[in-house]
């Protein structure tokens, strides 16, 4: 067990120059005492004698100079200073408790957490099933999950502030080590009505620079390349993800590529129209698993690159149902 003697400089907390200590067991009695409302429940919980209990919080109050506790009443209730110090505590103990869990994994040479960045065009429902399929099976490892966009996903990776990533890769970088996922492709698009003229294949960026594009803020502090498929001299709109993109589209307040996943229903019936031709090329990305190639992974991160290569593909789109979209270059 875990167990850490806590000095706190009293003038700090409380303006008084004392200096306190008192340890985990008593904040534990403490607090198990303010939620079960009396010293016997509070024994029973900790698994505590009823004197041992009783005997850590008077001892608490004492270093600490503060009646913490209401002792006048059938339940034992937190004074006003009690409840204040009770609200420290609480957030005193869940460190510690991960601390411990940290530990534990340590001990046994496992992680107690890993980083993993979803990209902006991952599939959701899929992706996610993946990893909580994997994460239901290794519960002492906690899932540390964050969305980055465009090349936001890369710097997380490079600066070493994430184990793995779920996007598209730069395949040329020999930092970076990558399984496939699928492919995910994307569409041009615009509402029946945005453009004054029939949005016909042979639209050239000319006739596109009166209209605002939206297109993807890039989440990236240092972006490692130019945007993508842009208009120049057109006016534009940011947004931070494909979900607020679409809508903006759909309400005809902007065009832009969009992944097909995402719109599949809207082209079906007509709410979206595809613009992709011979000057607005689809393109089809692939969406891979990253993480460094030149630095070690632990036994769980090893474990779930294993579970992600062993896959199938959670997209294969079909080519040509969308006219003009070709497979990117490589």
């Amino acid at each position: 067990m875990l167990q850490i003697a806590i000095t706190k400089i009293g003038r700090t907390l409380y303006g008084s120059s004392t200096v306190s200590e008192y340890t985990l067991h008593e904040l534990r009695c403490f607090d198990a005492v303010v939620r079960d409302g009396g010293f016997q429940a509070a024994a029973e919980r900790l698994h505590r004698s009823h004197p041992s209990v009783f005997s850590a919080v008077a001892k608490l109050e004492r270093q600490l100079g503060l009646e913490l506790l209401d002792r006048s009443g059938y339940r034992v209730r937190p004074t006003e200073a009690g409840q204040a110090f009770h609200r420290k505590v609480r957030l005193l103990l869940h460190e510690a408790e991960e601390l411990q869990t940290y530990a534990e994994q340590l001990a046994v040479g496992e992680e107690a957490e890993l980083r993993v960045v979803i990209g902006d065009l991952c599939p959701l429902p899929p992706v996610l099933g993946l990893l909580g399929s994997f994460f239901a099976q290794h519960p002492q490892t906690r899932l540390h999950l964050q969305f980055e966009a465009v090349t936001g996903p890369w710097e997380r990776l490079l600066d070493e502030n994430a184990d793995l990533i779920v996007h598209r890769v730069p395949k040329s970088d020999v930092r970076m080590e990558w399984v496939d996922l699928g492919k995910v492709a994307m569409v041009p698009v615009v509402a029946p009505g945005f453009l004054p003229f029939p949005p016909t294949p042979d639209l050239t960026p000319q006739r596109m620079q009166a209209f605002t594009q939206c297109v993807l803020r890039d989440s990236a502090q240092h972006p490692a390349e130019p945007g993508h498929y842009l208009v120049e001299g057109a006016p534009r709109c940011t947004v931070p993800d494909h979900l607020m993109k679409k809508e903006l589209v759909l309400h005809g307040m902007a065009w832009g590529h969009l992944p097909r996943f995402l719109i599949e229903p809207e082209l079906r019936d007509g709410r979206l129209l595809s613009i992709a031709g011979q000057h607005f090329p689809g393109v089809i990305e692939d969406l891979s698993a990253a993480r460094r190639r030149d630095r070690p992974h632990g036994p769980v991160a090893e474990r779930l690159w294993e579970h992600l290569a062993g896959q199938p593909p959670v997209l294969r789109p079909a080519l040509g149902r969308v006219p003009g979209v070709k497979a990117a270059a490589r």
